[in-house]
């Protein structure tokens, strides 16, 4: 694994096109889907209970990037809803906010979760190519070569964690 990423950006918006704050769990990852345990089985229920992005799972592609707003994954404690978006590839969510412990569990499970508090959308498109730098927290567009986004840089911990794997692989190190 390598310290940057690159993919096609897929903004999580209202009908108005402004990022959606605090979506929870629940909106994630349904609790009527708990009894799945299979990681690969859970991300055809992505936002299967957001209003509007029931389909989201048959439109992202492996390697999509995910774009939040405030608060995302505020809630409980449910792993599936960071596994989900691991089953369909998603290769990191850059929000102003997550849940805290939503948050850790990303970190745990070695999902690139960046913090940007000053994202705003008109400073990023929907379906476009952008390159993250997770040591410096810069994120660029990829057509224009400039820096659309800083987010906060990955602490050495954190960078550990997701070039091992996730947690349970860096233990093992």
């Amino acid at each position: 694994m390598s310290h940057i990423i690159e993919g096609r950006t897929i903004m999580i918006t209202d009908s108005n096109g402004k990022l959606i704050d605090d979506i929870d769990t629940d909106m994630i990852f349904h609790n009527r889907y708990l009894a799945i345990t299979e990681i690969e089985k859970m991300g055809q229920y992505a936002f299967d209970n957001l209003d509007g992005w029931q389909d989201f799972s048959s439109k992202v592609k492996k390697g999509d990037i995910l774009i939040v707003g405030a608060n995302f994954g505020s809630g409980s404690s449910r792993q599936q809803a960071v596994d989900c978006f691991k089953a369909l590839g998603i290769s990191a969510i850059i929000g102003k906010s997550f849940g805290a412990i939503y948050w850790r569990n990303g970190v745990n499970s070695g999902l690139p979760i960046l913090k940007a508090p000053d994202l705003k959308e008109e400073k990023i498109k929907n379906n476009s190519q952008i390159r993250i730098d997770l040591k410096n927290g810069k994120i660029n567009d990829l057509e224009s070569e400039k820096e659309i986004i800083q987010a906060l840089p990955f602490t050495g911990v954190q960078m550990d964690i997701y070039l091992a794997g996730g947690l349970f692989q860096f233990a093992k190190q």
